[in-house]
């Protein structure tokens, strides 16, 4: 290492966000980046561990070479760092903005609470090398004319996509939406990561000779047989978008809505997308009371998103227990802790409240929500009796999470086996299905999960597939 004693000598610094009421009052990203001296500083805090659980199975499920690219930008050899993040991750600018870094909670030096600063580090290195022009095409001197179909083009399908075309294959992406990046570009709110991002690398994956096909809904208005019949191998990135129903009594009533309905809206109007013609009306929380019930990202998403469209108040519920400001690094560490966290969209105006459930939901005679029955819960998550309390609301999201992926169209016509929780089956060895032409990865395969898991499946699954037709693979582990 270049600083040997860096992390006695610099205390962590991260990139700063815009003041709370500038922020809300647009969609764009508010970080403030550190300057070139200040990210020297911070690499050279890298501790040069003799084992770096960093970018082991429990810090960095791509298995980024972090001491070593912090290491390069410590020396300011960023372009040799920007070749080394780029050989274990499709997309660094992707997770350097929204992978919550569980990485930095498996650094040795959080075991001081001073972890280095890898995502801000990251992000960096990947916004440089754009800047500089070192991301270009890599197009494939040879064609093996073999040809592979992938359904989705979220993080794990772009992943694999784009592996699979570098190594010569050809290869189309088929897509439901006018636009590629799945929940990167319709769930993800824009000042938490611009979709300008996700355009530049549809056109880099366009220029290695990846081919998009757009409002192709395979399974509804494209037979998925049109697939399997005039491809070696189909990959299904689908997500997993069925929401989970948490039943409530009052759940009809106008005002009412899951999650992602309301941020797929928001994010279409910001990206000057026409919204789809089905009669769905919109979703706008400006002059309104919102609760959240939830305590996840989308939730925070939805906090996000309800400040900046105008809303008098937000309350997000959370049935877990507060948790401790503070893990036992002894007995957790170097796994991801639970801990209190506050986001930057919480940190915008939110009330939060702890072990509380949603009871019911109430309204008016005419049939609109007017406000939430909520009560404490024990640690068993049981209403205790006596804590029930009523918070005003004309409009709740519903963000519990996902039961798995949805079954019709896609799912069902292709008649592979599910797992008891809805997912295509499948293991992390080959994510080959039940259909040997067949291959799934990325959350409609494991289930929600962290857009840094989606990449790494999609590139392992494109590694698979390679071997399958070809016999042999240069793909990475």
């Amino acid at each position: 290492m270049g600083k040997i004693t860096g992390f006695l000598e610099f205390d962590r610094q991260e990139q700063k966000y815009q003041l709370a009421a500038d922020r809300v009052r647009h969609f764009r990203e508010f970080t403030l980046p550190l300057d070139e001296h200040d990210l020297s500083k911070q690499a050279a805090r890298c501790m040069d561990c003799g084992i770096p659980f960093c970018h082991g199975p429990t810090g960095c499920p791509v298995h980024n070479q972090i001491p070593d690219w912090n290491d390069l930008v410590y020396q300011s050899d960023w372009e040799e760092a920007s070749r080394n993040l780029h050989s274990t991750n499709n997309f660094p600018e992707f997770t350097g903005r929204i992978c919550p870094a569980p990485c930095e909670e498996a650094c040795t030096l959080n075991l001081e609470n001073q972890p280095v600063a890898i995502k801000t580090i990251e992000q960096a290195i990947a916004d440089r090398a754009w800047n500089m022009g070192w991301v270009k095409p890599e197009p494939s001197a040879h064609r093996t004319g073999k040809r592979v179909a992938v359904i989705g083009s979220g993080p794990a399908g772009m992943a694999a996509a784009q592996q699979l075309a570098r190594v010569g294959h050809d290869v189309h992406v088929y897509e439901r939406e006018p636009k590629a990046g799945g929940l990167l570009r319709y769930g993800i709110p824009d000042f938490k990561m611009e979709k300008r991002h996700i355009d530049r690398r549809v056109k880099q994956m366009e220029a290695e000779g990846v081919v998009f096909h757009y409002k192709a809904n395979i399974g509804v208005n494209v037979p998925l047989e049109d697939l399997t019949s005039q491809f070696d191998a189909v990959l299904f990135c689908g997500g997993a978008e069925d929401p989970r129903n948490p039943q409530l009594p009052g759940q009809e009533l106008d005002g009412v809505h899951y999650a992602m309905p309301f941020l797929v809206q928001s994010n279409r109007r910001v990206g000057a997308e026409p919204m789809p013609g089905n009669g769905e009306l919109p979703i706008l929380a400006a002059g309104k009371n919102v609760v959240v019930i939830g305590g996840g990202d989308t939730a925070s998403d939805c906090v996000g998103t309800s400040f900046r469209q105008g809303a008098l108040s937000v309350t997000q519920l959370d049935i877990r227990p507060r948790p401790p400001e503070r893990e036992d690094k002894l007995t957790v560490w170097p796994y991801w802790p639970t801990k209190m966290r506050t986001s930057s969209s919480q940190a915008e105006g939110a009330e939060r409240e702890f072990q509380a459930a949603t009871l019911r939901l109430e309204g008016n005679r005419k049939g609109q929500l007017t406000g939430v029955v909520c009560a404490r819960v024990d640690e068993k998550r049981q209403p205790i009796e006596g804590s029930e309390f009523v918070l005003p609301a004309d409009l709740v999201f519903m963000a519990i999470g996902f039961a798995g992926s949805v079954q019709k169209g896609l799912v069902s016509e292709s008649g592979v086996a599910v797992d008891k929780r809805g997912n295509v089956a499948a293991n992390d060895q080959d994510y080959l299905t039940s259909n040997p032409k067949i291959y799934v990865a990325g959350d409609m395969r494991r289930g929600q999960s962290l857009v840094v898991w989606a990449i790494r499946e999609g590139r392992q699954a494109a590694r698979s597939i390679d071997e399958a037709l070809m016999g042999a693979t240069v793909l990475p582990l």
